[in-house]
């Protein structure tokens, strides 16, 4: 029986193509494994696939029975509904630890780097496994994405040394030219629904028994938010009644300016002040250099909650 190798729900392009590189990984060291997918692709996701010839992975929400593989996070909100009913065979990440439990030992490798791709590059690595050029593309392209092409807080060095290496691998001479077509794709929202957009890269957490979703959209310049900001406004509120959400963030990140504008709904009017220092108006507030959801939203958020 293989086991599935699978990210979280509402999958980002570390999700997808850290999925695919350590499926194909375990494959070549004889344990069998698929690559599978909670949610559609992302514009970016779908980009980066048809640049390098990958079809998206299976499409699979129900794992009850199955051998998986945790890619990307270890929270139970962002996992697959019927999680508790199968195995976890191994987790891969670099965000906090969650609230995943297992039966069972399991494989972990965690890191405190900017991306899930620069870990499993550690994993061929120690594993001697030579990486395919097209598999090298989609692992780049994926770190580029998590660390906003090196501007977020979370790159480190060994995020750099695998863009460097991988792009050797993939034949890819400029890869930060590549890194900021990626990042237009992102920035081309018109037309786009507005729930298409808050649900693009967007997750929930529990944060002392309460449910906080918050989504990001990171792009070239905010003004493509200037026609649909009210839109926007008026999902997040509609999305925090939907789900019983004690409060919704959405960042709108402009990594040019290198900071985010948040949207924000909550049940709690001081809980942005406590978490930031700032309060907003009118449901919105710009926190200068603020890229990283994992590393200077979250952690302040849950600390604001304690």
């Amino acid at each position: 029986m293989p086991m599935y190798v699978v990210g979280h729900k509402i999958p980002d392009s570390d999700s997808i193509c850290g999925a695919i590189a350590l499926a194909y990984l375990k494959n070549q060291i004889g344990e069998e494994a698929v690559a599978a997918r909670l949610g559609e692709l992302s514009p970016e996701t779908a980009f980066i696939l048809e640049r390098f010839g990958f079809e998206a992975p299976e499409y699979k929400t129900s794992y009850a029975g199955e051998q998986v593989y945790i890619v990307d996070h270890s929270e139970l909100t962002q996992a697959p509904d019927d999680i508790a009913k199968a195995t976890i065979v191994g987790i891969v990440d670099h965000h906090k630890l969650g609230d995943l439990t297992t039966d069972t030992p399991l494989e972990c490798w965690i890191r405190p780097v900017g991306c899930s791709n620069t870990v499993i590059k550690m994993m061929y690595d120690f594993y001697q496994v030579a990486i395919p050029k097209n598999i090298a593309g989609i692992m780049m392209c994926a770190i580029l994405s998590d660390t906003v092409i090196f501007k977020s807080p979370t790159c480190t060095t060994a995020d750099i040394r695998c863009v460097e290496a991988l792009a050797e691998i993939a034949g890819i001479e400029d890869y930060k030219a590549l890194g900021m077509e990626m990042f237009k794709v992102k920035s081309a929202v018109e037309g786009t629904p507005a729930r298409d957009l808050v649900m693009r890269d967007f997750k929930d957490f529990n944060m002392n028994g309460n449910l906080v979703g918050i989504g990001q959209l990171e792009v070239i310049d905010l003004s493509v938010f200037d026609a649909i900001k009210a839109e926007l406004e008026a999902d997040i509120k509609a999305l925090k009644v939907e789900g019983n959400r004690h409060s919704v963030l959405l960042l709108l990140t402009d990594i040019m300016k290198e900071g985010s504008e948040l949207l924000v709904v909550s049940d709690d009017a001081e809980l942005i002040n406590r978490a930031y220092g700032k309060t907003p108006v009118d449901g919105k507030v710009w926190l200068d250099g603020v890229l990283s959801r994992k590393k200077q939203v979250v952690p302040q958020l849950q600390a604001a909650f304690a």
